[in-house]
């Protein structure tokens, strides 16, 4: 059946179903996503937040059906400018690029994010780690999700755009915090506004020098790629393109992180059995080495399994937003254009029909033989998939590998006793009331 008969014969948007939510939706999300696709299989329309009225995708054949085989019919530009105002907040960087401007912007930076050049950023992250948690203990407690989030930041911060440690870095990462999270004082949508106009100068004022230095002294990092790549017709990016590369680059590159971080050490403080066969395969790689090599961290399998569960369990994103460009039919709904959906990637990651018994924490089901997310291609999408897969998928993953690696060798963890622990999701995921624990040197 051709496109057109299938328009033909499609039930109209109206049509497809839809699911009132709970108030506290941002706390079950994935639970609730994963019902509602049982009940009413891979496409419904739901609310979330101030929209009374999207349309989710859910499951395996949905993610491929947005992100790979019907892609040209989406909008990233539309999703994340329109639904979470990313181009009003950062600017116009490759996450909200769409088409042939996406793939030739994301070609200059793809030689900065390859495995092979992890091994030049490597170094710089284990000195990064040890510096920073040293200093975890020595406090009586940490949320170790704001501690990974500075973390992260510096990592991202250095190696990426070579920004120098210290105030320099503090500076930055106060200034990315205030665009994500906005003064209280702030209570219009106009103070909103103002606030990203101020705050997006700063950083524009502090960056200016260092692309002019970029532009007569290329480093080997992703920025001086930015400042030093030329289109077919010669021309360079503007000063205004290369910030917003950079501010997509450092906000993408350590929320990621953080929130994975934290969560992975959280569970492996619940299921001490497991942490112990990290620890026991740390051994037989590493040995009395103090630090991973590159090598070393792609050996590290026990590790990677609880990486990829602590993903499925705790998606650092909860939805994929899209606008649609062109009319389609799924799952024999028709979805117009100029509407707007998301995939959800936390929805697919808690269907009981893919992954066996989802809210337990079981790493195993990533390896052999069970290898469940590679039975159901597109089930698991916390860094998304295909041509558009998440550009530092490969940095985050060796980033929190090598620090979970020097913690578990050398610190322990315990989660400070009642406290509640809770993931809520809006743009984001993040534990609503942080993680608390006390970290003591072995």
């Amino acid at each position: 059946m051709n496109s057109v008969d299938q328009q033909a014969q499609a039930l109209p948007y109206d049509a497809i179903p839809y699911v009132t939510m709970p108030d506290d939706y941002q706390l079950h999300l994935g639970q609730l996503l994963a019902e509602a696709y049982t009940k009413h299989g891979p496409i419904f329309r739901s609310g979330f937040f101030d929209m009374p009225d999207i349309v989710y995708m859910v499951g395996p054949e949905a993610n491929r059906f947005v992100m790979v085989s019907n892609r040209q019919k989406f909008s990233n530009f539309v999703g994340w400018g329109t639904i979470f105002s990313v181009v009003d907040m950062f600017g116009r960087g490759l996450l909200s690029m769409d088409g042939a401007e996406h793939d030739q912007q994301r070609k200059v930076m793809n030689p900065a994010f390859t495995v092979s050049y992890m091994d030049r950023y490597l170094p710089l992250m284990n000195r990064v780690i040890r510096e920073q948690v040293a200093s975890w203990a020595e406090r009586p407690e940490v949320n170790v999700y704001e501690e990974t989030r500075k973390l992260t930041f510096e990592v991202a911060a250095e190696a990426l755009t070579s920004l120098k440690p210290g105030v320099e870095v503090d500076r930055f990462r106060e200034l990315y915090m205030s665009l994500l999270e906005a003064p209280e004082t702030i209570t219009t949508q106009e103070e909103f506004m103002q606030h990203l106009k101020r705050t997006n100068y700063e950083i524009a004022q502090l960056l200016h020098p260092k692309i002019e230095e970029r532009r007569h002294h290329p480093g080997d990092d992703v920025f001086s790629l930015l400042v030093n790549a030329r289109d077919a017709a010669g021309n360079a990016m503007s000063e205004e393109q290369i910030i917003a590369h950079v501010n997509i680059l450092l906000i993408a590159g350590h929320e990621t992180s953080t929130s994975l971080s934290a969560w992975l050490l959280y569970l492996l403080t619940q299921h001490p059995d497991y942490t112990q066969r990290i620890l026991r395969e740390q051994e037989q790689i590493l040995g009395q080495k103090a630090d991973p090599g590159l090598e070393d961290i792609k050996r590290m399998k026990v590790l990677e399994n609880a990486l990829s569960e602590a993903e499925r369990l705790y998606a650092p994103v909860p939805n994929g937003p899209r606008g649609v460009t062109e009319d389609f039919v799924f799952n024999g709904y028709h979805m117009p254009a100029g509407s707007f959906l998301f995939y959800s990637i936390i929805g697919s990651h808690m269907l009981p029909q893919i992954f066996k018994d989802p809210e337990k924490f079981d790493p195993d089901r990533f390896a052999a033989p069970r290898e469940e997310h590679k039975k159901n291609p597109y089930a698991l999408v916390g860094f998304g998939g295909g041509p558009r897969i998440c550009i530092g998928i490969n940095f985050a993953q060796v980033e929190i590998k090598a620090m979970a690696s020097h913690i578990l060798r050398n610190y322990n963890l315990e989660l400070v006793p009642d406290q509640e622990i809770v993931q809520a999701y809006g743009v984001t995921g993040m534990p609503l009331h942080g993680i608390y624990m006390r970290v003591t040197r072995q």
